[in-house]
């Protein structure tokens, strides 16, 4: 396959993957600047050969350069993921190119997270007027959402007002690839959500029902709910980088703590691996461990090692 056949696929893979596949914006903008990164490496090293080189033969320099740069393992193997779509893509359309691609090895890093004391002080502790924010019962909604969820910032985001079911206090997510699942909510972040509906959100002529809106009355950005994020953290006596990635992580490890099996955390979660689940289990073994340290009446009576 050369060059410039591989270009016209790369402009259909794009709008597959933005129409078929509902890929999150931000993984979305990755897989493009991924593929522009490659393509323009490989028109490089075309005009320096002769004849012009398979675009498996280009792949195979533009990974070797990116471990000599010592490019990131993780950013390598996002690449990698992109290249192996790309590639099924094309076998879908006829066109076989047999990269065999291997991802390098990353080494997992634990999740981190709040403690249920942090997540209940910035929650009940932290008044609405202390917020600085023209919307702070929204943000403070936005926050209950996330820990009583658990769901994804791409999924706050493109929640619906009829989504939500109030009586039986579910809501309908759309996450990754288009899959849907109800996810469950407590007293407590319904009373905020509909107060946040009644009180401040903004009405549009559009009859745009996305939850929760800016003050122009349009969707919030990842971006957005983000800095929403960092002014919640500097209500935190120890400082601690908040995300919504970390309340998700939160939410699930003190589910587990409280007895939750990994199947329904693992339904909750919208992951469509059990293995993507398990890496909590590692922080809530840790945890218990350090209860046991503490509490066990054996630990009192023995003496510290020298």
């Amino acid at each position: 396959m050369n060059y410039v056949n591989a270009i016209e696929k790369k402009s259909d893979f794009l709008i597959y993957l933005q129409v078929e596949r509902n890929l999150t914006q931000n993984t979305y903008k990755s897989y493009t600047s991924d593929l522009n990164q490659f393509f323009s490496f490989w028109e490089k090293i075309n005009l320096e050969s002769d004849p012009q080189i398979s675009i498996k033969t280009a792949l195979e320099r533009f990974l070797i350069s990116l471990f000599h740069k010592q490019t990131q393992k993780s950013s390598i193997a996002r690449k990698i993921s992109c290249f192996t779509s790309f590639e099924r893509f094309l076998k879908s359309s006829g066109i076989a190119i047999e990269l065999r691609l291997t991802r390098p090895k990353i080494e997992k890093k634990l999740p981190t997270y709040l403690t249920v004391d942090e997540i209940f002080h910035l929650l009940d502790t932290v008044q609405d007027s202390e917020l600085k924010s023209s919307r702070p019962i929204r943000d403070k909604a936005i926050f209950e959402t996330f820990y009583a969820t658990g769901i994804r910032c791409s999924e706050l985001t493109t929640i619906k007002i009829e989504d939500i079911n109030f009586e039986e206090k579910t809501i309908l997510i759309t996450g990754k690839g288009r899959k849907q699942r109800y996810v469950l909510f407590g007293e407590k972040a319904k009373y905020k959500i509909l107060q946040y509906i009644h009180e401040e959100r903004i009405y549009n002529d559009r009859g745009d029902t996305t939850l929760f809106l800016n003050h122009k009355g349009t969707g919030l950005t990842s971006r957005s709910i983000q800095k929403t994020f960092t002014m919640f953290s500097k209500f935190l006596t120890v400082r601690k980088h908040l995300s919504p990635h970390k309340i998700r992580h939160s939410f699930a490890t003190h589910l587990l703590n409280a007895g939750l099996d990994l199947r329904s955390l693992q339904e909750l979660l919208g992951h469509e691996s059990l293995s993507s689940t398990e890496k909590y289990t590692h922080v809530t073994t840790k945890d218990l461990q350090n209860m046991y340290d503490t509490l066990h009446p054996i630990n009192s009576m023995m003496a510290p090692l020298k």
